[in-house]
């Protein structure tokens, strides 16, 4: 079904670009709701032909939006309003919880399951000796059919009797919970960098745009390391808010 145009009214005698303005103006509907999230959106040429706009000037309005993450552009299918998913700093949570707690359909792709790796940084992380091989599981998990992010974990020898289907059918903290070792502390480092190759194909993504790598540690309530990760997300689907406090708060 195509995009209904929305009514944009520019002023030509503004100082304001004509990019800004239009931009402004599409997220304005985004914010209002009258563009929701998975909306397509008018095509470059059709918005460029209708506002007598030149088509980089559309192009750059576009491209603020997908920049701050309200519309998703992608080839052969064009750009729509993105479903962004947001996730608390302050809590422990998978994607799959987070994606679950926004109602968007899961789908997880097993990339690979190896028992016996060895990767001496997640073995430290997990409190074992560098060598210790340990349980690798890649997947590629996407949300109403729309790749999300390429998930890395690195689990203790003692999961080595996990299998695909379980992976399949639920999260891995589902799956670390229904054996006892619930993830309630965590640590985690976000940093935005340009995709690999690879996760460029897989994600679907190209060369202009980013991703948010997260490195996460987490723990029981004991303190006892559960698992280890090192994860890659689409960074315009992708959030994280965090609550800041003054420090005098923290202090108390």
């Amino acid at each position: 079904m195509p995009p209904v145009p929305l009514r944009v009214t520019l002023d030509r005698r503004s100082n304001v670009p004509m990019y800004r303005q239009l931009a402004d103006q599409l997220s304005q509907a985004i914010s209002s709701g009258r563009l929701q999230p998975g909306d397509a959106v008018e095509n470059e040429l059709s918005l460029a032909a209708r506002l007598g706009l030149s088509r980089p000037t559309v192009r750059r309005a576009i491209a603020e939006l997908a920049n701050q993450g309200l519309v998703v552009r992608r080839r052969g299918v064009g750009t729509k309003v993105a479903r962004q998913v947001v996730q608390s700093g302050d809590t422990v949570t998978s994607l799959h919880d987070d994606l679950t707690a926004v109602g968007r359909g899961i789908t997880t792709r097993i990339l690979a399951l190896d028992k016996g790796v060895v990767y001496p940084t997640a073995a430290t992380a997990l409190g074992l000796e560098p060598q210790t091989p340990l349980v690798f599981v890649q997947r590629l998990r996407l949300a109403d059919g729309d790749p999300l992010a390429i998930l890395t974990n690195w689990l203790p020898p003692a999961y080595a009797d996990v299998t695909r289907a379980e992976l399949l059918s639920a999260g891995l903290y589902a799956l670390l919970r229904s054996r006892g070792d619930e993830p309630v502390h965590g640590r985690q480092i976000i940093r935005a960098r340009p995709p690999t190759g690879e996760q460029r194909r897989l994600l679907k993504m190209t060369r202009a745009d980013a991703v948010l790598q997260l490195t996460r540690w987490t723990s029981d309530e004991q303190g006892r390391p559960v698992e280890y990760g090192e994860h890659c997300y689409r960074g315009d689907q992708y959030a994280f808010e965090v609550e800041v406090r003054p420090q005098s708060l923290l202090e108390r």
